[in-house]
Parts: structure tokens; C-alpha cells; sequence
């Protein structure tokens, strides 16, 4: 089933969110699981904001400054 072009610039699936952080699924579910990033379930579907992989970026560029 196709996503509308516009939800491609919103949301990644779990295994999309977990290419875009060069991650395992494993690991992605673990931050999911820790609060470190934000997830929106949709149904069965657990989608990643784009802006919430953003946010996690930029926490981590902070810690490392």
C-alpha cells in the first residue's frame, strides 16, 4: 500500500527511521523504548517524525559539544 507524497516528507516506517540513523532495528527500538525518540503508532504501524529523528540528531550533537 502506498503512503501519499506528502507523508513521505513526515514519517519514516521503523526500518526506514533505522537506515536514515545508520542503526539497527534493534537499537531504534531501544531509544523508542527509552523516550529518546518519538514515535507515532498509526493502527499497527509505529512511525517515526521526521522531526523527531532531527530532534534526536541534535541531542546528540549537543551531549557531544
Amino acid at each position: 500500500m502506498d503512503r501519499p507524497n506528502f507523508m513521505d516528507s513526515l514519517v519514516f516506517d521503523v526500518n526506514e527511521a533505522a537506515e536514515q540513523l545508520r542503526v539497527s532495528r534493534w537499537t531504534l527500538y531501544n531509544l523508542i523504548r527509552s523516550n529518546e525518540l518519538r514515535t507515532v503508532k498509526i493502527g499497527r504501524r509505529r512511525l517515526v517524525p521526521v522531526e523527531a529523528l532531527a530532534d534526536y540528531v541534535e541531542h546528540l550533537m549537543e551531549e557531544a559539544a
